[in-house]
């Protein structure tokens, strides 16, 4: 229908995606860190202190002074600093400003800066106009630093740069893959049209929930990368459908019939794996789930519908603006599959370069023994014991450094070292010491007179506690604040043990006498109450994810065996994925390739999110691989054959989609914020190992192994699969492999 009407396709995607951006901006949609968990301690600490002290949590930034020589003392700098602070009382939203605190060695200060609106409210104007009272201060010769939840706001990263890094990169991939370069730009402008379409559409869930200021960055990563590779196979089929002489409706509604139901299903593991990310129990990793999964949805329905109108428009014109350079013949006598593919050309159309597949009686295509990927395929098959070994091993090395992973507490000092959050980080580390940077709050409840002293006491005597404040008493006398600055810096184990003590030991004790709880808050003990409910969640999560993908496979194939051999497969990658950014992050391996000047833990929320994307996408290739394989084995029964022939059929496509996405992915490492970094390296580490030693080596030395156990239905037996290949009943059942018993080509 979309090809036959391509201007009403066309139309009603460019209305949508003007209409949905204006209604977001309209709607007030901003992106905000509310790294709010509910039902940890801290949490609990931060509610009760909210009740007791009104202006407790409030929205704040810091101002920390330096003086590279001398101290503040200067008479000139000390008035440049006083003149700074009656500045910013005087600014809008800005309800108070606390006085500088100097620090022991009287080079450097800090104050606070408190407003009274809540965050959303506020924007980057806030944080321009401190950074334009500053200047007097700079002009005496000070560094005026800031850091805080506003300076966020004010400085949050673009990503434009590595969009347009990625998608050059996909430009040259998709040039030399189809020899055209209108058929390298198809893909192209279905991802950009819905990647606005995507994006307004997380701005508008915006106004309505809190997203993390990072989630529409990784939204736009995951889209880019699956948009255009969805497009790729579905204009891959297409294009074969044209060289085998259907009409160009035809050839559309048949690409997105076949390649079509392929990604369908790819993209719709894509989406439940992600939206998995809900039984965390963490609102922002949820929210990040939702705004990555509308932003794939919204790509593989461009796929669908866009896709196939621009396809039913240009018909052969497609293939306009060749490069003759890249395009290559077919070198086959008689009629074979891999010229019905591409028409004599190579790329992703054919059999991965123009390999010859000659048609027998059935007009199924022999196992290809002249093309690279089927000589490599039946290579692995005759040592497939081998094969399967060696890999497996390979990927459990590569998994290894998992083993020591980490989760730490993210904060501003592992921000680049130019953005003023971390050089303000760093000032206090270098003058107060490093548990300045994020001490404890402690809020005591129901306690009589004397026990909140009794707990500072007790606190003062522990060895990693630097300071401890009097405590603060409420104007309703129910509770008391105390605030404890560690030795150590935030991300530190010495600082998690500490948590840990307080709560479990030196708390109780100090309150046995007085009664009473000790609740312990702040941001260092919320981000270590994330770890713990991360470590006590993640398995439920995987779970959930596993069971849900295994399931929508086992829909696909009908075929358990296949599906639990994917999810397997699926797990390995993931595993490297962690390995790898383990070793580099956290062990330092490579960091200054990624523009990261120090090892930093892995951050608490990245094994659920980077686990539940990278299951989706991961089986992407391992969906259209198997449909590929199944179509031949519906066909000839004749395992082997199959696996040989699905491996190459789908060399060409897959390798080229794979390279796309992980030039797409690593552009973002580009992106000043860490998380971001550590998200790129190990998405595009998981595509990498999932296009090579999955794809090429295990899939095929596995299946090769199951044989026909790999299509095991249940109530089905192995002469019913011989009558499926003699009676030509090729996707008979709606599977992938074709199309209402209509035979289709081999090539994709």
């Amino acid at each position: 229908m979309c090809a036959v009407r391509p201007w009403r396709t066309i139309g009603a995607w460019l209305v949508a995606a003007v209409a949905l951006l204006a209604v977001g901006q309209a709607a007030g949609g901003t992106f905000v860190n509310d790294f709010r968990v509910p039902g940890v301690e801290s949490q609990e600490a931060t509610d009760t202190a909210r009740d007791h002290f009104p202006a407790f949590g409030a929205v704040d930034s810091q101002i920390v002074w330096r003086a590279p020589d001398g101290t503040l003392d200067d008479p000139e700098r000390s008035a440049a600093v006083r003149r700074m602070l009656a500045d910013i009382e005087k600014q809008p939203d800005v309800s108070k400003v606390d006085q500088p605190l100097p620090s022991p060695n009287g080079k450097a200060a800090t104050t606070t800066v408190s407003y009274d609106q809540e965050l959303g409210d506020l924007d980057k104007s806030h944080y321009e106009r401190l950074d334009e009272a500053a200047e007097g201060a700079r002009a005496a010769g000070l560094d005026v630093e800031f850091r805080g939840m506003v300076i966020d706001l004010g400085t949050e990263p673009t990503t434009s740069a590595a969009e347009l890094v990625g998608v050059g990169a996909a430009l040259i991939v998709l040039i030399v893959a189809f020899g055209s370069l209108v058929a390298a730009g198809l893909p192209l402008v279905v991802a950009a049209i819905g990647i606005v379409a995507g994006t307004a559409l997380v701005l508008l869930v915006g106004a309505v929930i809190d997203i993390p200021t990072s989630a529409p960055i990784i939204a736009v990563m995951l889209g880019l990368g699956a948009g255009i590779d969805y497009a790729l196979f579905i204009l891959s089929r297409f294009r074969a459908q044209l060289a085998a002489g259907d009409a160009p409706a035809d050839a559309a509604g048949h690409a997105s019939a076949v390649a079509g139901h392929a990604v369908v299903f790819a993209g719709g593991t894509v989406v439940v794996a992600i939206l998995g990310l809900s039984f965390a129990g963490i609102p922002f990793v949820g929210a990040m789930g939702i705004a990555g999964a509308i932003t794939v949805g919204v790509m593989m329905v461009a796929a669908l519908t866009l896709l196939p109108a621009l396809l039913g428009l240009l018909g052969h014109r497609v293939n306009a603006l060749p490069l003759p350079r890249l395009r290559r013949t077919g070198r086959g006598r008689g009629k074979t599959a891999g010229a019905a593919a591409a028409g004599g050309e190579g790329g992703p159309g054919g059999q991965g370069g123009g390999a010859d597949l000659t048609l027998d009686a059935h007009g199924v295509a022999a196992p290809p023994t002249d093309s690279r990927a089927a000589r490599w395929g039946d290579h692995v098959h005759r040592h497939r014991l081998l094969y399967a070994c060696g890999a497996t091993a390979v990927l459990i090395a590569l998994t290894a450094p998992l083993l020591s992973l980490r989760l730490g507490n993210p904060d501003d000092g592992i921000q680049p070292p130019d953005l003023t959050q971390r050089q303000a980080y760093d000032h206090i580390a270098d003058n107060f010491g490093p548990g300045w940077n994020a001490p404890l709050v402690i809020t005591v409840t129901d306690a009589e007179r004397g026990g909140a002293e009794a707990l500072a006491a007790e606190l003062k005597r522990d060895p990693e506690v630097a300071r401890v404040t009097e405590p603060e008493r409420s104007d309703d006398g129910a509770a008391s604040l105390v605030t404890v600055v560690p030795r150590h810096a935030p991300q530190d184990k010495e600082v998690s043990d500490l948590v840990h003590r307080i709560r479990d030991d030196l708390a109780p004790e100090a309150l046995a006498d007085s009664g009473g709880r000790a609740l312990v808050g702040g941001s260092t003990a919320l981000q270590i109450d994330m770890a713990d409910v991360v470590g006590e969640r993640l398995p439920w999560v995987v779970l959930a994810v596993v069971g849900a993908g295994t399931l929508l496979l086992v829909g696909m194939f009908r075929a358990p065996v296949v599906a639990l051999k994917a999810a397997v497969m699926t797990l390995l990658s993931i595993g490297v994925s962690f390995g790898v950014i383990t070793a580099m992050f956290q062990w330092g391996w490579g960091l200054d390739l990624v523009g990261v000047d120090k090892t930093v833990p892995i951050m608490s929320a990245v094994p659920m999110l980077l686990f539940a994307v990278l299951f989706g996408l991961s089986m992407d290739y391992e969906v259209f691989l198997l449909s590929a394989i199944r179509e031949s084995y519906e066909k000839t029964g004749d395992p082997r054959r199959a696996v040989i022939a699905g491996l190459s059929s789908t060399a060409g496509v897959i390798t080229a989609a794979a390279i796309i996405m992980a030039c797409v992915f690593l552009s973002f490492v580009s992106v000043p914020e860490t998380l971001i970094k550590i998200i790129g390296i190990g998405l595009a580490t998981a595509v990498v190992i999932d296009a090579t030693l999955i794809r090429m080596v295990l899939v095929p030395a596995v299946m090769g192994l199951l044989g026909d156990a790999a299509w095991w239905r249940p109530g089905r037996r192995k002469e019913d699969a011989a009558a499926v290949a003699s009676g030509g009943g090729g996707g008979g059942d709606g599977g992938p492999g074709g199309s209402g018993g209509e035979r289709a080509p081999v090539g994709r």
